[in-house]
């Protein structure tokens, strides 16, 4: 359940398959690895394993070992009680000592084997990329791991004994074990390099544990925030171990042992430390009142009766503490996890107009010279206008998106993002003056391509009143080519105001007009037509064809 270092391993995994080998199929499934990882750092609560130190004193043991100290890396769950009982079964004949303070030279130089065992706890050394508070879930893992420093503190009483409050003469000795690696490495355990002393005051000692104690709330109730099926019970001990003085006391005997006028004649030199010490109070009671909040959200009607009563002694605590220490106030759990949508959780497909070509409606806002109401906008998806499309087809794809824009509103595809969405409610108000325009455009678009001809014209020769038959010839009969008529005696028997190519039949010369120019084959598909009423099986005479 180390993620963090996997998570180190495959990043250097990752540049091999992307800048070496190229291999991007196993980049995905590293990628994908990651992701998972990442997830388990904050939702998956590993448990802690402790630290024992344990020292192999007496001329008994190998070399290797004797008159050394180790730390240890304990299992998942393992009390002390089972590691000792798995650390004697190497060292039957070693006997356990009772006391945790250094042994003496007697004992060191004895034939004997003793052990000495007991609970250390790991400093936390955090990496320096966390330059800012971060979760909890995220620190949680280096506190048991890639740890360097232990420490074991005990209490010793200096001075006269107070029996009336403990704390004010409760100094704390304080061992401090620097290992020769990082915990965990390659073994569970490593040998101490170095060992020093050091003596906390009564007041630091306090200051340390209501800093302690402010952590320990806010860690429990951010917890909470993040996974509301979490077990109420831990911290229905926690607030009412602080809360009702009948338990512990709170910080009742810190205030009798260090904010009295004697103490403060006595050591004048703690007065910062005794502001600092109120201003820890202070604190307490916006942590506590958020964990309460939460706890009754949570409690059952069972516990009803024990939440109200931790109820009253806060209103109580809290009277008191914000009328001499001041009041503090701190954000919500829940409003400091409330935000706007991450960006990048909205994807956009627009692409930049110079890159795209303009659509309908984007032509259509150039001629009526209107700009989008935001940028981006005249991305709307429909098809480029292109010049070969037939005014009918293109109509007709019009009508079919008026009558489908109903059901396409409420169809959310993927490939939509928020911007085209809002740009389609705004295109409903201007639909019909768009449509208006693209209808304008696409017949001056389309105005040079010659129109269809209708079958039912019938190519009639003026001089004679004679038509073309495709009937074939009687048996015998000499095959004569027909004279050569004009082709101004030629004429299409067509309504009087029919338009061809944008020009009226009794604006026709003499010579007819040259073929407009070849866009495509299909600009003379009329033509065919007409040569099919000619003859469907033969062509007509090469003295027929007049060259434009």
């Amino acid at each position: 359940q180390m993620w963090e270092e996997a998570i180190a391993l495959g990043k250097e995994l990752a540049e091999q398959y992307e800048n070496e080998m190229f291999d991007y199929e196993q980049l995905s499934e590293l990628l994908r690895k990651q992701a998972q990882f990442y997830e388990n750092i904050v939702k998956v609560i590993r448990p802690k394993p402790d630290y024992f130190a344990v020292g192999y004193y007496g001329q008994g043991f190998p070399t290797f070992i004797r008159n050394k100290v180790f730390i240890y890396r304990g299992k998942e769950y393992e009390r002390r009680e089972d590691f000792e009982a798995r650390l004697l079964t190497q060292f039957p004949n070693a006997e356990k000592m009772k006391t945790t303070s250094p042994p003496g030279e007697d004992i060191k130089t004895s034939s004997g084997q003793y052990i000495q065992c007991f609970t250390v706890k790991p400093k936390l050394d955090l990496p320096s990329k966390f330059h800012r508070p971060v979760s909890e879930q995220i620190v949680s893992f280096y506190r048991v791991n890639e740890v360097q420093r232990f420490e074991y503190s005990r209490p010793v009483r200096k001075g006269e004994k107070n029996p009336d409050n403990e704390f004010a003469n409760m100094w704390i000795e304080r061992t401090i074990y620097v290992t020769a690696y990082k915990l965990p490495g390659i073994l569970r355990w490593f040998e101490v390099k170095s060992v020093f002393m050091v003596e906390i005051s009564p007041l630091e000692n306090a200051i340390e544990t209501m800093q302690l104690t402010n952590d320990k709330i806010n860690n429990m109730v951010q917890q909470h925030l993040s996974d509301p099926s979490l077990p109420i019970n831990p911290l229905s001990m926690l607030l009412n171990g602080i809360v009702d003085p009948a338990v512990m006391g709170g910080f009742a005997n810190y205030e009798k042992a260090f904010f009295t006028e004697k103490y403060i004649h006595e050591h004048p030199e703690d007065h910062d430390k005794i502001e600092k010490l109120k201003d820890l109070i202070a604190w307490q009671i916006p942590f506590l009142a958020e964990g309460i909040r939460i706890h009754g959200e949570k409690v059952t009607e069972a516990l009803r009766p024990f939440h109200e009563r931790m109820e009253a002694c806060f209103r109580q605590l809290k009277d008191k503490v914000e009328k001499q220490y001041g009041a503090r106030a701190i954000l919500s759990g829940l409003e400091e996890r409330r935000g706007s949508r991450p960006r990048s959780m909205v994807r956009s497909f627009t692409m930049p107009s110079s890159s795209r070509p303009l659509s309908v409606a984007s032509v259509s806002s150039l001629s009526s010279d209107s700009t989008p109401s935001r940028p981006g906008s005249d991305g709307f998806v429909l098809e480029p206008l292109l010049p070969k499309k037939m005014h009918s087809r293109s109509q007709d794809k019009l009508d079919k998106d008026d009558l489908d824009k109903d059901k396409k509103e409420k169809k959310k595809e993927k490939r939509n993002s928020k911007h085209q969405e809002i740009f389609d409610k705004e295109f409903k108000s201007t639909d019909i003056s768009l449509q208006q325009a693209e209808a304008v455009i696409l017949s001056e678009t389309i105005s040079p391509l010659r129109p269809q001809r209708p079958k039912s014209q019938v190519l009639n020769v003026m001089s004679g009143e004679r038509r073309f038959s495709v009937s074939p010839a009687p048996p015998g009969a000499q095959l004569t080519p027909p004279p050569i008529t004009p082709r101004t005696k030629l004429a299409f028997s067509i309504q009087p105001n029919l338009e061809l190519n944008g020009m009226s039949s009794s604006d026709s010369p003499d010579v007819p007009p040259p073929l407009p120019l070849k866009g495509s084959t299909a600009d003379y598909g009329n033509l065919l037509e007409s040569q099919d009423l000619i003859s469907p099986t033969t062509s007509p005479p090469a003295h027929q064809r007049v060259s434009p």
